[in-house]
This record gives structure tokens, sequence and C-alpha cells, in this order.
């Protein structure tokens, strides 16, 4: 049977990996991508091409900086070899910062365009009411960019579970640690293990054209600006 002997640890990696990595993601983009959906900075073009970059740059350049930055002897590895006398790369932790970092665009990008699809009218409308401007956000702004959220998590998620260029960079292939599912796939096919390589590509494949299907049926249900009735 193909299933006899089919390592489930990767997967687990993997979805615990996609978790933390989404909730990260969803903390630090959710501002950002507010600030660029309404700031006239000058510098804000430079912040979204920065943004952009892992969309751009092949996962291997990105994943040998994140492993100089990250590393012992770079400035945020040493920083955190003194305060926990563990190092960040081959870790579980460094995976998140570098799956962070790599998926930013997909959690930034459909939340600027979400907040910039409601725009200030609502905001300025629950300001007349007397909400503040975190009250104004968290009951008028997220609710009406519910499109965008789910489009941020969703593509975040996916975007992480198949993560491959970086994640061998930065984590390696540690099980239990860092070898997540499509490190998993490699080394199955690096043994000729094609049987259990088939079964966890297939399984990816699936999981994929499921998120990005779901993702259209619920962009065509829950139009932005109109997630309250």
């Amino acid at each position: 049977m193909l299933m006899e002997g089919l390592e489930l640890g990767p997967v687990w990696l993997s979805i615990q990996l996609a978790t933390v990595t989404v909730l990260v993601l969803l903390v630090i983009a959710t501002p950002l991508a507010w600030w660029l959906a309404f700031t006239r900075a000058r510098s804000r073009a430079v912040i979204e091409a920065v943004v952009a970059l892992p969309l751009v740059l092949p996962p291997t350049v990105l994943g040998f900086y994140l492993l100089i930055v990250l590393g012992p002897a770079g400035a945020l590895g040493r920083f955190w070899v003194q305060l926990t006398d563990t190092t960040l790369t081959f870790s579980f932790t460094g995976l998140v910062i570098a799956s962070v970092i790599y998926s930013f665009p997909f959690a930034v990008q459909p939340l600027q365009s979400a907040f910039e699809a409601v725009g200030r009218a609502p905001l300025e409308a629950a300001a007349t009411l007397g909400a503040s401007p975190l009250q104004a956000f968290a009951r008028v702004a997220s609710p009406l960019a519910l499109r965008g959220y789910i489009s941020a998590i969703v593509l975040g998620f996916a975007h992480t579970m198949g993560e491959f260029g970086v994640v061998l960079m930065v984590g390696g292939n540690i099980p239990g640690s860092t070898k997540v599912v499509s490190i998993a796939v490699f080394e199955h096919v690096e043994t000729l293990n094609y049987a259990q390589a088939h079964i966890l590509s297939a399984g990816l494949l699936a999981f994929s054209f499921a998120v990005l299907l779901a993702v259209y049926a619920l962009n065509r249900r829950i139009p932005i600006g109109r997630a309250y009735g």
C-alpha cells in the first residue's frame, strides 16, 4: 500500500508552521496595509517595493540572506543566541521568521486592496457618531474588509505550506523540527522513493487547488464593502 510508511510528521509540522505564520502575519501586516492604503508619504512606493520583493526574488537568494542574518554571526541571530542560548537557524522559530518574511506580500497586498476599497467615508461616518479611530477600525473597516482578511489568511497559509527554498536554506532537514512537507518530498525524490513523493505532492496539489477555489468562491460571495448587510 502506498500509504504504508508515510511520514505524517512533516505534514503536521507544516500545518503548525503555516498556522503560526498566518497569526504573526495578521498582527504585522494589518497596520502596515492600513498605512499603505491611506498614506500620502513619498516613501510609500519604496515600502511597497520592499514588501513585494519576496514575489520576485528567487527563494534561495532570500533564504541565503536570511541565513546570514539569522545565523549565530548575524545581527539578529547573535542577539538571539545571547538571549536564549539557542540558534535561530535550523530551528522552528527561525522557520517562522523566514516564513513570515517570505509570505509577507500575500498578506499585505490583499489587506491593502481591501482597505483602499473601503475608503475613508465609513470611517468618517463612524467618527461623527462618536467612535474612536480604533473603534472605527475594529467595528467598521475590518468587517468591511473581510474579503481581504480571508484572502490574506488563506493565501498566507497555502504559501507557507508550499515553501521549499527558503525553509531548506534556513531550517535544513531536521525531523520533528524543520522537516516540512516540501522538504520531505525532496528527500523522497533524492532517495528514489517516488511513491511517497507522489502521495505528498498530490496532497499539496489538491490542497493548493482547494485553496484557490475557496478564495475565488468566497470573493464572489463577499464583495468588499458589503460585509454588513
